[in-house]
């Protein structure tokens, strides 16, 4: 019997919890603490703790599969790779490359990313390229861009148990990111005020100290209220405003525009609320704001982002221990992918496309002359593009759109109407189902390479077990296309090779090498040569603009694209649970989470469903718009009256069929958080009794 522990990266939230992969003769069987990591100590929450539990499932993708006749049959890596070597030259002949598109992913590693995004710009020659971050913090890129220079959690994951106030809103991090909630838990024991903003009294809340319930999509309103009370009282941070920023007249004009009885109805939250948790955040420091898709995943979520930044820089918490605007990613590699430049409108390190001077730099490297220097589709843009026949081609890698997207009947449309779909995952997806060609992918377990999570600390992974079959690690399989098409520049042979690359065109990672990164604490970006020790807070002594000054905007409040009526009168917002993880490919696939929690469920208020005639358990049809579902009600109290919610993990009852594609100005991103809804009862069929059977023979 040959047993052996592999550290490695957990595949789940954007933590970057190490574990320990348990290994008997050729196969993880568990799951063992890596006490010496730091993010977790040797800690795991549920879905860390039996993330062994997918790698080996029979359903696992093996060989590669052609779609023939409306049934997928295998095929061998030539086979496939050759029909879509193929496709995609004559699709870019008879369309041009704007007709072409890559859907890059925040579960694979940053050294695959890298080699999507330069796949589609070189080999291709098409801008489209985007992944899932576009679904949850495209808008913290674009703010936190704009505000302070850098779209990226600002400190450590360990110095939140320095803050004394701790602000949290648009996050259950208790039940997504509990690794962290762990550090809150720590700062709470030494004395830190909690206060929670949501709209649901969920686990977080529960914790708080201060509960602030809200509507959803009124963060703007909120965040103005509390820093009118900030400047009316004089507790802003002259010193600070005055030497380390500029455009705060902007921000007093519109702010002084916003006292809390102004912003009372809109939120639902007291008045004097406003005015005790302001006080509190600006005088109790140092404060730290932690936010999550809650704040970003509006059709003003960049205004959202750009106001944390905004209450940050006025009172003064920002580079500093215990302090900041702490963004957490919601998954493993996030922030990698965004790092890596698999978004429409940057290449690596978030170097602008339409800069001459920097796609010169990375096309030097890269061999060749341009690259296309204008802004691409961004993930939802692609879906209506591909519904209106002008994109034609969509190569995936590691996404589910027919689960991750808003409005999925429109996203089901789009797919179907594509002439060439080719789908690369470790299972059969809902999104590969409808693929033309299928290519097995390797799991977390089974390659190196690495991960970047929500801190900014680029980890080492360890390749536990091989893959299943005739399955590939992404980096080979992109290679072995791009070599199968013609096209140099991907002829690596292996990921400490395309490491070496990502190194020489992305400054944030320049001083990393896989040696620095082999010891657990890793290195946190920006690292710019192989001296510097890595940088764990940002903003200590100057901002990431040229100028060094971070830049407060004037954000009026605006309501959300579709406000309740009469027809529609609640407000649906969706989220994430313990026990599950985005589409539910891994977590449902692991028989101890899925025991867990077996399908999705409608949380609902108790007066609401009062008014109904709903009690808890009945099955009920939730309705938008886009569509409707069947889903069980879970009556409570602790939920904001005239406010629904449903998890989007399960397939039988997606909330994505109900979402609204309504995007961002700034940052294309959908508004998963909040659009108008209703719920009606479903009747339950009397079926007239029918007298019990007994059994020949008797008992």
């Amino acid at each position: 019997m040959d047993v052996k522990l592999v550290p490695t990266i957990c595949p789940y939230c954007g933590c970057g919890c190490g574990l320990n992969l348990v290994v008997k003769d050729g196969k993880v069987v568990g799951v063992e603490p890596w006490k010496r990591h730091p993010v977790n100590e040797g800690k795991l929450c549920p879905k860390g703790n039996f993330a062994h539990e997918f790698i080996h499932r029979d359903d696992r993708l093996t060989t590669p599969l052609i779609k023939k006749n409306g049934k997928f049959e295998p095929a061998t890596w030539d086979e496939a790779l050759s029909l879509i070597a193929s496709k995609f030259k004559e699709i870019k002949s008879k369309y041009g490359p704007d007709a072409m598109a890559c859907f890059a992913s925040a579960r694979v590693t940053n050294e695959e990313n890298y080699l999507m995004q330069k796949f589609a710009r070189v080999a291709l020659e098409t801008a489209n390229i985007d992944h899932c971050a576009r679904l949850c913090h495209g808008t913290t890129v674009a703010g936190l861009a704009k505000s302070l220079g850098s779209g990226a959690m600002t400190n450590s994951i360990k110095d939140i148990e320095e803050a004394k106030t701790i602000f949290i809103i648009g996050s259950n991090t208790f039940e997504d990111h509990p690794l962290i909630a762990r550090r809150v838990v720590r700062a709470k024991q030494a004395g830190a005020t909690l206060i929670v903003a949501d709209p649901r009294f969920n686990m977080t809340a529960k914790q708080a100290d201060i509960y602030v319930q809200f509507r959803s999509g009124s963060d703007v309103a909120l965040i103005n209220a509390m820093m009118y009370v900030i400047l009316s009282e004089g507790l802003e941070d002259k010193e600070f405003i005055k030497n380390r920023t500029k455009g705060f007249d902007a921000l007093k004009e519109e702010v002084m525009k916003c006292p809390p009885e102004w912003a009372e109805p809109i939120t639902g939250v007291p008045a004097d609320t406003i005015r005790k948790i302001a006080r509190l955040y600006a005088t109790n420091k140092p404060s730290a704001i932690i936010y999550s898709m809650g704040v970003t995943q509006h059709s003003t979520g960049t205004d959202n982002v750009l106001s944390m930044s905004n209450l940050a820089m006025l009172t003064g918490n920002i580079g500093k221990r215990g302090s900041g605007v702490n963004p957490l990613r919601g998954q493993n590699n996030v922030q990698g992918a965004c790092d890596m430049g698999a978004l429409p409108n940057v290449v690596t390190g978030y170097q602008a496309v339409i800069n001459p001077e920097l796609r010169a730099k990375v096309c030097g490297v890269w061999g060749v002359k341009d690259i296309p220097g204008k802004v691409g589709l961004t993930i939802v843009e692609v879906m209506n593009a591909a519904e209106e026949g002008k994109v034609k081609s969509l190569y995936i890698m590691g996404e589910n759109p027919m689960i991750s997207d808003p409005d999925v009947n429109h996203v089901e449309h789009a797919l179907k109407k594509l002439e060439f779909l080719v789908v690369q995952d470790i299972f059969m997806t809902e999104t590969a189902a409808l693929a033309h060609v299928v290519l097995p992918a390797a799991s977390f377990a089974e390659k190196d390479g690495t991960f970047t999570n929500t801190e900014r600390r680029v980890q080492l992974l360890r390749p536990a077990v091989k893959p299943p079959g005739q399955a590939k690690p992404d980096w080979e399989i992109i290679c072995l296309l791009a070599q199968k098409m013609g096209v140099k520049g991907f002829d690596f042979k292996s990921q400490e090779e395309v490491f070496e690359e990502i190194r020489k065109v992305t400054p944030q990672y320049a001083g990393m090498t896989y040696e620095r990164l082999r010891k657990p604490e890793a290195l946190h970006w920006p690292c710019p040569d192989t001296s510097h020790p890595g940088t764990p807070i940002l903003h200590m002594a100057k901002f990431s603009h040229p100028d060094g000054l971070g830049i407060f905007f004037g954000v009026p409040f605006k309501y959300q694209a579709e406000r309740p009526d009469a027809e529609y009168p609640l407000i649906l917002t969706t989220g994430r649970i313990l026990f599950h993880y985005h589409t539910g490919s891994m977590t449902r696939r692991s028989p101890t989470l899925d025991n867990e929690v077996k399908t999705g469920f409608v949380e609902i208020n108790t007066e609401d469903a009062k008014a109904l005639g709903v009690k808890d358990g009945d099955k009920v049809k939730v309705k938008t718009r886009r569509g409707e579902i069947e889903i069980a009600a879970r009556v409570t109290p602790n939920i904001m009256k005239g406010i629904i919610f449903i998890p989007f993990h399960f397939v039988e009852c997606a909330a994505n069929r109900l979402t609204i594609a309504a995007l961002d100005p700034f940052a294309k991103m959908p508004e998963f958080k909040v659009c108008a809804a209703k719920v009606e009862p479903i009747p339950v069929e009397k079926k007239a009794p029918v007298a019990a059977k007994v059994p020949a023979g008797g008992h």
